[in-house]
């Protein structure tokens, strides 16, 4: 399996659309977690299946906005509900806590049981209709997750990957023969240095940035919260953030992407 995360293209419409789904989905988590809580300091044995039935019997017919939304979305909040209760009484995480506009705004969607075609720069999904990416994507999958991270809105999937293989592997100039080994260190200093001698330099992603970080938080101390200019002061921090997290997760995938192409294989 392969994972992608990209940004999507979006007009004012379509970033509506999107968050009235995510808006949707924390809803019904929401209401779902506190009836769960609810019913188990009652004495009873609450699960996912149970409060899905409660929520499209009873609750969701007496909301009308939910009938103009996708309704695999209640669907998807309600199992991620039940895998975090999982998580929980298996010692795997913490107890499950309310969802906070701004910081979970996402919600998954699937076809109904039919595979999701994703070809080329503009796709179709489920309900939510035609959206562009910044990026080509060729990709079948099952079902689709879609996110908002500092103001702009990811498309995230899983799906089956098939590489290619080459009956005689291409390879690198000055490159190992196939099956030798490359050793890598992780240091402090440095990223990484490879037994070829091959040194990874640090990023240092949030050091660059700190400056910038602390005067903007530092602008933003005296706004009235919930305004118009907090919430865009808001925005300008959170891109920073994501622009520290981006060139972090982007050395990293340079290191792995170099050890692992053939013939090397990384060992650490």
């Amino acid at each position: 399996m392969k994972s992608i995360r990209t940004k999507l293209k979006l007009n004012n419409q379509q970033k509506t659309l999107l968050a009235q789904h995510a808006g949707y989905s924390r809803w019904v988590y929401n209401w779902g977690l506190s009836l769960w809580n609810a019913a188990y300091r009652d004495g009873y044995k609450p699960n996912a299946r149970k409060l899905r039935e409660v929520f499209t019997n009873h609750t969701k017919p007496l909301i009308p906005w939910m009938k103009n939304l996708s309704s695999r979305v209640d669907q998807y909040a309600f199992r991620n509900l039940g895998e975090a209760f999982k998580r929980f009484f298996q010692g795997l995480g913490k107890r499950p806590r309310f969802k906070k506009k701004g910081r979970s705004d996402s919600f998954t969607i699937d076809n109904c049981g039919k595979p999701i075609e994703l070809n080329g720069w503009s796709h179709k999904l489920p309900f939510i209709g035609w959206v562009k990416t910044y990026e080509p994507i060729e990709a079948t999958t099952k079902k689709i997750t879609i996110s908002r991270l500092a103001g702009d809105w990811y498309l995230s999937l899983s799906y089956e990957f098939h590489p290619i293989t080459h009956p005689h592997p291409l390879h690198r100039r000055g490159a190992r023969g196939v099956g030798d080994v490359v050793g890598v260190d992780l240091g402090v200093k440095t990223l990484a240095t490879l037994s070829d001698g091959k040194v990874m330099t640090s990023v240092r992603s949030y050091h660059r940035f700190e400056a910038k970080l602390s005067r903007e938080q530092y602008l933003n101390r005296h706004k009235e919260v919930g305004s118009a200019n907090w919430k865009k002061a808001q925005r300008k921090i959170a891109r920073l953030h994501r622009k520290v997290a981006n060139i972090r997760q982007d050395a990293l995938h340079k290191l792995t992407t170099y050890a692992s192409l053939e013939p090397r294989h990384c060992v650490n």
